[in-house]
């Protein structure tokens, strides 16, 4: 063996041999005292850019200053509705009406969103030509006259009656012209919501009908039947639907298109191929 190797290997047990050893003693878990010690933080993750940061909005703020808004609008429409009512119907501007309703502390900027958003875009103010503002009804009546005729119109044109509560939301002092025209107009109350709804009363078209009829009329309940029901019970009582009664419509007649072209004119033949048979009787005389 190489003598180089082994003095080296000599050597290296003389180090190992004065380098001294440390012996871990098994710890003992009744003697070891224990210690709160805090619990030790994760390391926070690195930061991930998810585009330009957007501000939180504070929703007490916001809640708040929308509620202040909605009333501000809520009073102006019912000041503006209750005018109307009264028979004021000249328009206002923005700094009238607020000077009515007691709310000229609003501040410039509800100022501001009344006059670009709230007011132009509500359905019921109206923004006239001068830049003022009026209350908007469903309809344009203004006396019994005007409510009369808007009555009839409905009635000829088949779309039936109008809510009462429009007719006081649009008529100045409709319940004096409603009790004027007493005698003009029919209440019918809706049954599923018990909501008044207004009639033309067409006095023309009342015809005489026997109690004994009506009381007939009266006794059949249709409030769960559709008409496929309704048909469907007739038949099977012998009484066909008014369906096959109705007025029929025609068939268009089709109407042939008159032919342009000129006939031509057919001269009449001579018997030319009898010519041989034909004989004269005035040289037999």
């Amino acid at each position: 063996m190489d003598p180089s190797l082994l003095r080296e290997h000599e050597a290296f047990k003389k180090r190992a041999a004065a380098t001294p050893t440390i012996e871990k003693k098994k710890r003992d878990p009744e003697k070891e005292v224990v210690r709160d010690e805090p619990p030790k933080k994760k390391p926070k993750p690195p930061p991930v850019s998810s585009g330009p940061k957007m501000e939180i909005p504070n929703y007490k703020t916001i809640s708040g200053s929308s509620n202040v808004r909605f009333g501000i609008l809520t009073k102006i429409v019912q000041h503006m509705k209750a005018r109307h009512q009264d028979g004021d119907d000249h328009p206002l501007t923005l700094d009238e009406i607020l000077d009515e309703t007691n709310q000229l502390d609003i501040g410039s900027r509800n100022k501001q969103w009344l006059l670009v958003e709230a007011l132009p875009q509500n359905p019921k103010i109206e923004v006239t030509v001068e830049g003022k503002y009026i209350f908007k009804a469903q309809y344009k009546i203004k006396d019994k006259k005007s409510l009369l005729r808007l009555l009839k119109q409905h009635d000829l044109k088949g779309l039936g009656g109008i809510m009462l509560e429009d007719i006081q939301e649009s008529l100045p002092h409709s319940e004096r012209h409603l009790k004027n025209l007493q005698n003009e107009i029919l209440y019918i109350t809706r049954a599923q919501d018990k909501k008044k709804i207004v009639f033309y009363n067409d006095k023309t078209a009342q015809i005489p009908i026997d109690e004994e009829f009506q009381k007939f009329w009266r006794a059949v309940a249709v409030d769960a039947m559709d008409d496929a029901k309704i048909d469907e019970y007739l038949e099977k009582q012998g009484i066909r639907s008014m369906q096959d009664h109705g007025v029929k419509k025609l068939a268009p007649i089709k109407r042939k298109k008159p032919n342009h072209k000129k006939k031509q004119f057919k001269k009449p033949r001579d018997n030319e191929h009898l010519a041989d048979v034909l004989e004269n009787y005035d040289d037999n005389k």
